[in-house]
């Protein structure tokens, strides 16, 4: 493990939260920062801790994983990766997790806390399993959670202004590049580790 592959399945992950504050952003027609904030703090949050939980529990039995981890990691990276993209096509004509709403739907509401930890919790669901991958490199792990907390904070910032921005008419898919990302550094893994090994 070393910190392009942290940044790059950081970057992965956050495409979850991207994808939903973008729509938020839609939803609310302007750029409200303190509900960006809220929205930001809570899924950086959640994507922080829910590895960091997935790491402590695959501690007992790290001398197992260690012999297989790159394989763990190629199909815990690929699995996630493709959900991701399938997931998306799917929700082409729809909403994901609620995040859609409509002209009258009140602001306060939109961005409850109720509704914003539930999102959270949904986002953050795959980034349990890839704590896994961290379990053969403890020394890592503070850093690596670090980042993937911050890393999703700031695109969730970032997407709720361009969701506010540009409305409609912003078009990128931004899970399926999220989804191939993850899968690619989970093939990267998977090879570095067969030709050194």
């Amino acid at each position: 493990m070393d910190l392009l592959s942290i940044i790059v399945i950081a970057i992965g992950l956050a495409m979850d939260c991207f994808a939903v504050s973008i729509a938020k952003g839609m939803a609310a027609r302007k750029f409200y920062f303190r509900y960006a904030l809220r929205t930001a703090l809570l899924f950086g949050l959640f994507q922080g801790l829910m590895p960091l939980i997935g790491y402590l529990a695959g501690i007992s039995f790290a001398e197992t994983i260690a012999v297989i981890d790159h394989w763990i990691a190629f199909v815990l990276l690929g699995f996630i990766g493709t959900k991701m993209i399938v997931e998306s096509m799917r929700e082409k004509n729809g909403s994901k997790n609620g995040q859609e709403t409509t002209r009258t739907e009140d602001i306060a509401t939109l961005f409850s806390w109720k509704i914003l930890f539930s999102l959270a919790i949904a986002t953050s669901i795959d980034a349990l399993a890839t704590g896994l991958i961290f379990v053969p490199t403890p020394e890592w792990t503070a850093v690596a959670f670090s980042i993937i907390g911050a890393v999703s904070f700031l695109f969730s910032m970032l997407g709720m202004w361009i969701g506010a921005t540009f409305g409609k008419r912003f078009r990128l898919n931004v899970e399926v590049i999220g989804g191939i990302i993850l899968i690619l550094i989970g093939t990267k893994i998977l090879i570095e580790h067969l030709l050194c090994g």
